[in-house]
């Protein structure tokens, strides 16, 4: 028998995935999508599961800082994995939007928008700079994939949630609007440059059903969360002149955004016919996964803020559809982490 559940966390820690935040992430817009669409009952048991999930994943992650400094730096300098760090920026951020938008509670979402702020200068200038100084490099075929916006989704959520919180602020609620605009117009531009690289491996190089993991529903949900934050900045105009003036444009570009994330989702879907069905790739859980339901629960979310931007009614009926699709995904998801946990824990426990 092992030492049991603590011997069991040492591992854990050490292959812990730089993207296992995007649990929170999942759970966290899930759990908005709920309060937001009906299904009030819901939102805050999933908000305290997200506190519990939040600390667990940074124990486990200072533990790794730690006692497996090695991993931790190897991950920091892979093209594949490095991205993966990124998720814990908007994991931060959207739980810090759970605080506000279900609890209320504008003191603990600002602390970790403020949290949120640290740790997306952090991640983005060393994760980038790491990326672009290291002698040696794979190809775009090998180093690109759809983790790669979880950069755009991380900029955006800090947008997001400072806007929701910018007329906290006071007299410094303007100022506040501006650096969430700088980070939103910044976000959508790294969009279209790691998009236009992502278009080109899917089109002009071979892909095979490996290659299509998870994470390339980010592909959608990177715009879906941009459509979110242009919504929040337009909902928050009128405590800034400068926003004021440029609604047409706020409109126009959300639009926009909402408009490129539809246009994803057949194409993820076909996608995902392709890996599962006609290639028979086995689907069983990845902690990747929840890479795939954040888009889908944050596609309801934004999609629900863009029709009252824009008063457009019809489109709640689409972010209905589209909160009971990311329930079932999220619930089956957590299904797949429940069950990788238990047998886990039967085997190191000798069982």
């Amino acid at each position: 028998m092992s030492a049991g559940p603590a011997a069991a966390a040492r591992p854990a820690a050490a292959t812990m995935h730089p993207a296992s935040f995007a649990l929170v992430m999942a759970t966290g817009i899930v759990s908005i999508a709920c309060h937001l669409l009906g299904v009030a009952w819901l939102a805050s048991p999933m908000l305290w599961l997200n506190v519990a999930c939040y600390v667990v994943l940074w124990g486990l992650t200072g533990l790794r800082a730690v006692r497996f400094r090695t991993e931790l730096l190897a991950d920091v300098a892979h093209h594949g994995r490095a991205v993966g760090f990124f998720t814990t920026v908007a994991a931060t951020c959207v739980l810090g939007s759970q605080m506000w938008v279900i609890a209320n509670a504008w003191t603990a979402a600002a602390a970790l928008w403020v949290f949120g702020i640290l740790l997306w200068a952090l991640v983005t200038y060393t994760v980038f700079t790491v990326l672009t100084v290291k002698s040696t490099k794979p190809s775009l075929e090998e180093g690109i994939n759809g983790g790669w916006l979880v950069a755009v989704v991380a900029a955006q959520s800090v947008a997001v949630l400072g806007a929701q919180l910018a007329a906290g602020f006071g007299a410094a609620a303007p100022d506040v609007l501006l650096f969430c605009l700088g980070l939103w117009l910044g976000g959508g531009m790294l969009y279209i440059w790691i998009i236009s690289l992502i278009f080109y491996r899917y089109t002009f190089f071979v892909m095979s059903p490996t290659d299509l993991a998870p994470p390339y529903w980010i592909n959608m949900g990177a715009v879906a969360i941009s459509t979110l934050a242009g919504t929040m900045l337009i909902a928050a105009a009128p405590a800034s002149p400068l926003l004021t003036e440029l609604l047409p444009f706020l409109k126009g570009f959300t639009l926009l955004f909402w408009a490129t994330a539809t246009w994803w989702i057949p194409m993820l879907v076909v996608l995902g016919i392709w890996r599962h069905v006609y290639r028979r790739f086995p689907l069983r859980y990845d902690p990747l996964y929840w890479g795939a339901v954040f888009p889908l629960g944050m596609y309801a979310v934004c999609t629900f803020r863009l029709a009252q931007a824009i008063e457009a009614p019809i489109l709640l009926d689409v972010s209905r559809v589209f909160l009971y699709v990311a329930l079932a995904a999220w619930a089956l998801t957590l299904a797949g982490l429940v069950r990788r946990l238990a047998t886990g824990a039967r085997r190191g426990l000798g069982l």
